[in-house]
């Protein structure tokens, strides 16, 4: 599963492609250039049970680490992922 990174502007989402077209995205926005604002999550039912959203949120971590950005999860999938993970806390604002 390759997961694929997008920014517009203020904007950005990591995804997956499939032979249909997207099959699974995490949107975030940037307020600013040092915080993201992961607001929504969503993955096709063709990649159910591959942690394919748990992906697209390591995959956010890994790029807010390589850039010094802190993130915001109100995406509730997002926010239970790091939740879960207290490893991941590191990204988080305070």
């Amino acid at each position: 599963m390759e997961i694929e990174h997008k920014k517009i502007g203020s904007k950005g989402l990591f995804f997956v492609r499939g032979d249909k077209g997207t099959v699974a995205e995490m949107v975030y926005t940037m307020p600013s250039a040092d915080k993201m604002i992961i607001e929504h999550t969503e993955v096709s039912e063709a990649l159910k049970g591959q942690s394919a959203g748990y992906k697209l949120v390591l995959a956010a971590v890994d790029y807010a680490r390589a850039n010094n950005i802190k993130i915001i999860p109100l995406c509730p999938f997002a926010n239970s992922v790091f939740k879960k993970k207290p490893e991941l806390a590191d990204v988080l604002v305070k």
